[in-house]
C-alpha cells in the first residue's frame, strides 16, 4: 500500500494521458492501442477510440433497457453476451470479450460504465427526444466493431418523461436470457447537478475557470467508508474522473454537478478533468 501511494503521488501535477495511474498502466494513454485481439482499425468512433474489429461469430452483443426509477430518473441495465467488465486492468492490452462500456446521450458521453447497472439522473437529460448509446470498450480504449460498426446499443429516451425498453445489438438480438444483474460494492452513479443520494458526510466545492483549479489543489483526507460530495463547476463542458474509484460525472458548462460516493478503499485517488486534464483534488482515504 505505501509503494502504491508513493507512485501515484509522485504524478499529481498532471493530466490522465501520460503517467501511471490507478485508471491507466504506466506508459498507456486514451490514445495509445496495444494488445494483439482482433483488427485495428484507421477508423475511429467519432471521439478519438480507434476501432478493433472481431469477426461477427462470437462477437460481444449488448442491449440496453431503460426504466423509470421511482425517485428520479431511469435505472439502465446492460445485457451482455461475450463479455466481461475488467476495471482491474482498465488501460492494458485489449484482451477479446472483456473491457467497459461508454453511455452518450446524443453523442455526447455522459459517463464509463464498469457494471451491467447505471442509474442517470433525470436532471442530465433535457427536455425533448434524445438517443442513449452505450458502447463497448477494449482495456485500451478501442471500440470493439463488427463489419466496421462499433458494437453498440440504442434507445430512445424524452427527457421529463419516461425511457422505451428498446434494443439492439450489433448483431440482430437473439432469445439468449439476460446475465444475472450483478452490482459492485461501492459502486454508485454520478450526480448530475443538484442531485444527490443518501446524505454526503464531507463535500468538497471546487470551480474551474480559465484553465484554473479554485481553491489549488490539495489532498483530501478521509476515513474508509465516509460518503463525500464533490460539488464541480467548470466553465467550460468537461468530464469528471475519479481514478481507483472509475467513476465519472458529466460537466455541463457553467453549472454545479455533484458527484456523491462512498470512498470504501484506501489508498491515494486523484480527481481530474478529462478533457483539460486538471488534477481537482486528491482523496487520501485511510
Amino acid at each position: 500500500m505505501l509503494t502504491l501511494v508513493l507512485l501515484l503521488g509522485g504524478g499529481a501535477a498532471t493530466g490522465c494521458g501520460g503517467r501511471a495511474t490507478t485508471h491507466h498502466k504506466p506508459g498507456t494513454s486514451h490514445e495509445e492501442a496495444s494488445g494483439s485481439a482482433g483488427t485495428l482499425l484507421t477508423t475511429d468512433d467519432g471521439a478519438g477510440h480507434r476501432l478493433r474489429e472481431v469477426p461477427a461469430e462470437g462477437a460481444p452483443k449488448v442491449r440496453l433497457t431503460a426504466r423509470p426509477d421511482s425517485e428520479d430518473g431511469w435505472n439502465l441495465q446492460l445485457a451482455l453476451e461475450g463479455f466481461d467488465f475488467t476495471p482491474d486492468s482498465t488501460g492494458g492490452a485489449a484482451l477479446r470479450g472483456a473491457g467497459h462500456a461508454h453511455l452518450e446521450l446524443d453523442g455526447r458521453k455522459l459517463a464509463r460504465l464498469y457494471g451491467p447497472w447505471f442509474h442517470l439522473p433525470a436532471a442530465q437529460v433535457p427536455e425533448g427526444a434524445h438517443t442513449l448509446t452505450v458502447r463497448l470498450y477494449a482495456d485500451d480504449h478501442t471500440a470493439w466493431a463488427v463489419s466496421g460498426k462499433p458494437i453498440e446499443a440504442t434507445i430512445p429516451l424524452a427527457g421529463g418523461g419516461q425511457a422505451a425498453g428498446h434494443s439492439h445489438d450489433a448483431t440482430p438480438p437473439t432469445s439468449t436470457p439476460a446475465p444475472t444483474p450483478t452490482t459492485t460494492p461501492g459502486q454508485g452513479p454520478g450526480q448530475a447537478p443538484g442531485q444527490t443520494h443518501g446524505q454526503a458526510e464531507r463535500t468538497v466545492t471546487i470551480t474551474v475557470r480559465d484553465g484554473k483549479v479554485s481553491p489549488a489543489p490539495a489532498r483530501t483526507e478521509l476515513k474508509r467508508g465516509e460518503r463525500l460530495a464533490l460539488r464541480v463547476t467548470s466553465d467550460r463542458a468537461d468530464t469528471l474522473h475519479v481514478h481507483g474509484y472509475d467513476k465519472e460525472l458529466a460537466l455541463p458548462a457553467g453549472q454545479e454537478a455533484t458527484l456523491v460516493l462512498t470512498v470504501d478503499r484506501t489508498g491515494l485517488f486523484e480527481v481530474e478533468t478529462h478533457a483539460s486534464g486538471l488534477v481537482l483534488t486528491q482523496l487520501l482515504v485511510r
